[in-house]
């Protein structure tokens, strides 16, 4: 959730001054549109649909690949013309692409000539947020985007914990514990009494929003003191990581501290919500150093995913719940990723109308994250690529082929989740599809997956 400065915003509509001096003779007097056979701006109604705003996407795309500065320039200008920040949900979400192919050109100087003037015309940096635990909890809860899983998993967690005394959850989440509070709350009410409680979370080094503004030792103090009101003992512990390393040096840290206990009895939690996606997959070569110490064994396989999994599996948790993005956006081939990207990012640009009103603050903080995401996936390559959503097929996969078995979602989580969505637009649905695999979506569209696993 970052917040533009009002610079960039300000270049995506200056971009029609690329037909400045140095592209025409000293005697030409400047045009309305810098390019002969391209429409005037009277004549752009016939772009401003989605499919034709993707395609000339693609084209610009393709021309600053191929170092193509004249074209880029030209669908450029017409972008800008049809795609204006405080557009519709369709010409916000062009803008935001738009905006993400000239940091490209701007970081990679491909294309020279445009990377040069975007820098010239602004600073593309985008001003970050950093969220209250107050204005976070409040965020998360006006979309089912991050809700969905909370409450899915949640009711999955419960009824595998049900009769221990002793129940350790490992988090690996993006929202920075935003789950646990309700999960506390349900685990208080049990009707065989409040159980011990561990919570060990893996701390990202790396700035991925949403952020806070707290550390996570302050974080964790107030999770204790939350749970002491609920009657429960809490005992929290952060351990420095990074999805780089496919969380190895983690893995590493719960074994060398003798963190995980299953033998003792306790209930081992893991709880993936949304960071997993993070981790380096086939389509990165070569793979990134582990440590020398690293806990994976060594394997055929080229994917930090598939490691991490198999290191989890080796832990014997009493369950393990996934919840992450439906998308595919691994490919290596640029336009392949914008084209997923934006077939897939429409969807919180639509519903944003239906929660959060024009000109807010909240407004600005959501669709800059969605602006955040989006210029990972186009300008960004390497490990700083870090949006590599896969779809559920794929994760579902992965866990069986890491020895997990599907424990399925049934009726009582449905039931739970279908009270959570009542609360929320009419255009969000619930499908349960194979497996009892949960799935989020809006108007029809996948948005979101939640699933359930054990050890086979």
């Amino acid at each position: 959730m970052m917040q533009f400065s009002k610079t960039p915003l300000q270049l995506l509509h200056q971009i029609t001054l690329f037909s400045s001096s140095s592209y025409m003779n000293k005697n030409q007097a400047p045009r309305d549109r810098p390019w002969s056979g391209f429409p005037t701006s009277k004549g752009l109604g016939s772009f401003g649909d989605a499919n034709c705003m993707e395609q000339l996407l693609v084209h610009c795309a393709n021309a600053i690949e191929s170092n193509d500065a004249t074209l880029a320039q030209q669908i450029l200008w017409v972008l800008n013309n049809i795609a204006p920040p405080d557009g519709d949900s369709n010409q916000r979400l062009t803008c935001a692409f738009l905006r993400a192919l000239i940091v490209r050109a701007a970081k990679s100087g491909t294309c020279k000539l445009l990377a040069a003037i975007a820098n010239a015309r602004c600073n593309l940096a985008i001003e970050n947020h950093k969220f209250s635990v107050v204005e976070l909890a409040s965020f998360v809860d006006l979309t089912p985007w991050h809700r969905f899983g909370f409450t899915a998993t949640n009711a999955a967690i419960l009824e595998a914990v049900e009769g221990y005394s002793v129940i350790h959850i490992v988090d690996f989440s993006l929202t920075h514990c935003m789950q646990i509070p309700t999960l506390i709350d349900a685990i208080a009410n049990r009707v065989e009494g409040p159980p011990l409680l561990k919570l060990t979370v893996a701390g990202a080094t790396e700035d991925i929003p949403p952020m806070l503004d707290l550390s996570y030792e302050e974080l964790g103090a107030k999770l204790v003191n939350f749970a002491r009101s609920r009657n429960i003992m809490l005992e929290f512990r952060v351990i420095p990581s990074s999805y780089t390393d496919g969380f190895a040096s983690f893995i590493e840290q719960l074994r060398v501290q003798h963190l995980v206990q299953a033998e003792s009895g306790e209930a081992l939690v893991i709880n993936c919500h949304m960071m997993l996606h993070c981790i380096p997959e086939e389509t990165l070569s070569p793979l990134p150093e582990v440590p020398n110490s690293c806990p994976y064994e060594p394997s055929n396989s080229s994917s930090l995913r598939t490691m991490f999994l198999k290191a989890l599996q080796g832990l014997d948790p009493t369950i393990v719940v996934l919840v992450d993005e439906d998308a595919d956006l691994t490919s290596n081939n640029l336009v392949c990723r914008l084209r997923s990207a934006f077939n897939y990012l429409w969807i919180p640009y639509d519903t944003v109308d239906t929660f959060l009103r024009q000109g807010s603050k909240q407004r600005q903080w959501y669709e800059a994250d969605i602006c955040w995401k989006i210029e990972n996936v186009i300008a960004c390559e390497g490990l700083q690529r870090v949006e590599r959503l896969e779809p559920k097929d794929r994760w579902v996969q992965r866990m069986r082929d890491a020895g997990f078995r599907g424990l399925g979602l049934g009726e009582e989580v449905v039931s739970e989740v279908k009270g959570m969505l009542d609360e929320h637009a009419a255009g969000w649905g619930l499908k349960k599809e194979e497996g009892d695999h949960l799935v989020l979506t809006w108007k029809g569209h996948n948005v979101v997956f939640a699933t359930a696993w054990a050890p086979a």
